[in-house]
C-alpha cells in the first residue's frame, strides 16, 4: 500500500483486503523495520505493484503504536549520524526523491548533486506514473548526471528501490525501468545506495522532496541547475 505517497506494508488477508482492528491497519515501513505503527484504512492506498507476502516476509514486529506513525523521532546512542550534507573529498554525494499526486497519477522527481564545489539541483516533472517510476526515476537521474571516476553515495527514502535495485527483491512492474536503473549503476561501477528516513528533518531528503513536489505542482521541468 501507500500512506501519504510512500510505500508501505499493510496487514492483510490472504484476498488481500486489509485487516481493520479497532479503526486501525498495522503497517511496516519495511520487511526488516521492527517496529509496527497503526494507519487509518481511509489513508492507505493501493500501489500499483500490490503484493500479498506471507507473514514471515517481515521480520518479527514491536508491539504497533496506537497513535499511529510518529513523523520525527530522537536519535537514540545506536543510530547512525546524520545523513552527511557535503560530498566526502574525491567522491559524490547525492538526495533524490519522488512525489505522486494519487498513485499512479501526475508526478515528478527532484534530485540534489554536490561533489567538489559544484551542486546541481533537479525538478523534473514526469507525467503520469507511479510513486515507484518516480523514485526509480530519480535515482537515474541522478546515476547519469554524477561524474565518473569517484564513488557516488546515493540517499532515498524509497525501501522500494533500494530492495529490487540491490538486495534481491523480485520486481513484478517496472522491470524495463529497474534492469536500466541496475545497467546505469554498473556502468558507472562504483555506487552506494542509503536509505534515508523520510520527512524526519533531513536537509537535503527535504530539498530533494521540495523539488519532485514542486515538478507535480508546476507541471514543469527545470533540468540541472546550479544551486
Amino acid at each position: 500500500m501507500t500512506l501519504r505517497g510512500k510505500p508501505v506494508l499493510a496487514r492483510c488477508d490472504a484476498s488481500g483486503a486489509l485487516t481493520v482492528d479497532g479503526g486501525r491497519v498495522e503497517i511496516r515501513y519495511g520487511r526488516t523495520s521492527p517496529k509496527a505503527y497503526r494507519a487509518a484504512p481511509r489513508n492507505l492506498q493501493p500501489a500499483a505493484d500490490a503484493t500479498v507476502f506471507p507473514d514471515d516476509h517481515c521480520v518479527q514486529a514491536t508491539a504497533p503504536n496506537p497513535r499511529g506513525p510518529r513523523r520525527k523521532k530522537a536519535p537514540s546512542p545506536k543510530e547512525s549520524a546524520a545523513p552527511p550534507t557535503t560530498a566526502r573529498e574525491g567522491e559524490a554525494l547525492g538526495y533524490c526523491d519522488g512525489a505522486c499526486s494519487g498513485n499512479p497519477g501526475p508526478a515528478g522527481i527532484g534530485a540534489v548533486l554536490l561533489w567538489d564545489d559544484e551542486r546541481l539541483v533537479l525538478s523534473e516533472y514526469l507525467g503520469r506514473a507511479t510513486n515507484n517510476i518516480a523514485e526509480l526515476t530519480a535515482i537515474e537521474r541522478l546515476v547519469d548526471k554524477a561524474p565518473r571516476g569517484r564513488p557516488l553515495h546515493i540517499y532515498t527514502d524509497s525501501t522500494y528501490s533500494i530492495g529490487v535495485l540491490t538486495r534481491g527483491w523480485r520486481a513484478k512492474k517496472n522491470q524495463e525501468l529497474v534492469a536500466r536503473v541496475k545497467a546505469a549503476l554498473a556502468e558507472h561501477g562504483d555506487v552506494a545506495l542509503h536509505h534515508v528516513r523520510g520527512h524526519a528533518g533531513a536537509e537535503l531528503n527535504e530539498l530533494a522532496d521540495q523539488l519532485a513536489v514542486q515538478a507535480v505542482e508546476s507541471r514543469k521541468s527545470t533540468g540541472w541547475l546550479r544551486a
